[in-house]
């Protein structure tokens, strides 16, 4: 038995495919709202096919399901519905009929043409939450452009301040290696469904949400925006150090590498004291952040130095002991296996009726009185069709079969 999640009783219908779209929908999924991913037949979303790796089934052999989608899609149940046809449209209006939010990441303007837009929808429920999610709007003039992350990530500036400085081996623009883009719109899309939310328990109406990749990303840059915006400072490409604090980055020990993390004066002094430097925290050179900043190449060099003869878990632990931010650089087996992953329970298994165990990482959000479930494992294309229409919208297993003979569902 669970807990009733913070948004028990929200019935969503997730109409959308690949990473921004289906994280929004889990993350409300999470929270307890009831999620209806709404698909294609035959392949469904397009994120099910982005592999290898694919999971395996029970027997070990591949499936021809990414792994890459079970990470957005649990706490859903899938159906297939074709609202190309007239009956199929239909079905998808009677169900937001009942829905509280619909999310969908097509094209601007494309449900409009099958009657399924949110002025359509609206006009049905108008206690709907209507939001799209989109490459670059819902206006403007790249607004019909298709938009994937990694795009978005070299349109809004991220790959301008990503990737070795100019001069430096390996130079050039980079990418994040998450769908860093993607990551930020789920985030938005789901933050702006709970402020709508919560309006409507003022107005008693839903509205429409406009969510973008390209914006997302600009709002979730930070000091590079504002350096440039208000500064007319371009920080550009640091590789692994921070452009506005040192000593701060990747350094190599005995066995591997470390992250020491230095982001005021006060840590700079009890990291030189620990690495049996204490004078440097008085040096002009090194004693306040500007000066470190500027003098990064030759403080660099030093602290590698100092550094020689330990392990990684010797420095992690000598130099947290001595409240100096520091830690591994973790692979996923290394992360499998550290304490506090483990502590807190972050890998989360779910029983999955084809593909076995599926493990996802746990959501974030933890709450004392109204806790994050995790219900069902990502579903099969179509799972839960009959079930979900027969619960919904009344269907009997006729009316489920002539649906099914048309090819509707």
């Amino acid at each position: 038995m669970f807990s009733a999640g913070a948004l028990d009783g929200i019935r969503v219908l997730d109409m959308t495919r690949v990473i921004a779209g289906p994280y929004a929908g889990q993350i409300l999924g999470d929270l307890g709202a009831e999620v209806i991913k709404i698909e294609r037949q035959g392949e469904g979303d397009d994120c099910r096919r982005v592999g290898p790796p694919w999971m395996k089934d029970q027997s070990g052999a591949d499936t021809g399901e990414s792994t890459y989608a079970q990470s957005v899609n649990r706490n859903k149940r899938s159906i297939t519905v074709d609202y190309a046809k007239p009956e199929g449209a239909q079905l998808l209006r009677e169900l937001a009929l009942k829905a509280d939010v619909l999310l969908e990441n097509y094209r601007p303007h494309t449900l409009d043409k099958y009657g399924l837009g949110y002025e359509d929808l609206r006009q049905i429920n108008p206690r709907l939450i209507y939001c799209s999610i989109s490459g670059f709007g819902q206006t403007g003039p790249y607004s019909t452009r298709s938009g994937y992350d990694y795009l978005v990530q070299a349109m809004a500036g991220v790959m301008s301040v990503t990737g070795p400085r100019d001069g430096e081996p390996g130079a050039g623009p980079m990418r994040v290696g998450v769908p860093i883009s993607d990551i930020c719109a789920g985030l938005y899309a789901a933050i702006g469904v709970l402020a709508a939310l919560n309006r409507r328990h003022v107005s008693g109406l839903g509205q429409h949400i406009d969510v973008s990749l390209f914006e997302a990303q600009l709002g979730a840059m930070l000091n590079t925006f504002s350096a440039w915006f208000n500064a007319g400072t371009h920080l550009g490409r640091t590789g692994n150090d921070h452009p506005s604090a040192a000593p701060y980055g990747v350094y190599e020990v005995e066995d591997g590498y470390i992250l020491i993390a230095t982001f005021n004066d006060r840590e700079f002094a009890r990291l030189a004291r620990l690495l049996g430097h204490a004078e440097w925290a008085e040096d002009p050179r090194f004693a306040k952040n500007g000066a470190r900043v500027a003098n990064r190449a030759l403080l660099k060099s030093l602290v590698a130095e100092a550094l020689r003869g330990r392990t990684k878990a010797e420095w992690v632990k000598l130099l947290n002991e001595g409240t100096v931010s520091c830690g591994p650089i973790n692979d996923m087996a290394a992360v499998e296996q550290d304490p506090q992953v483990q502590a807190r329970g972050i890998v989360v298994e779910l029983q999955h009726p084809v593909m076995g165990k599926v493990r996802t990482a746990a959501s974030p959000m933890r709450f004392s009185e109204s806790p994050v479930t995790y219900r069902m494992a990502p579903p099969l294309v179509g799972e839960h069709t009959d079930a979900v229409l027969e619960e919904w919208l009344g269907l009997g297993a006729e009316r489920l079969q002539q649906l099914r003979a048309a090819n509707v569902i």
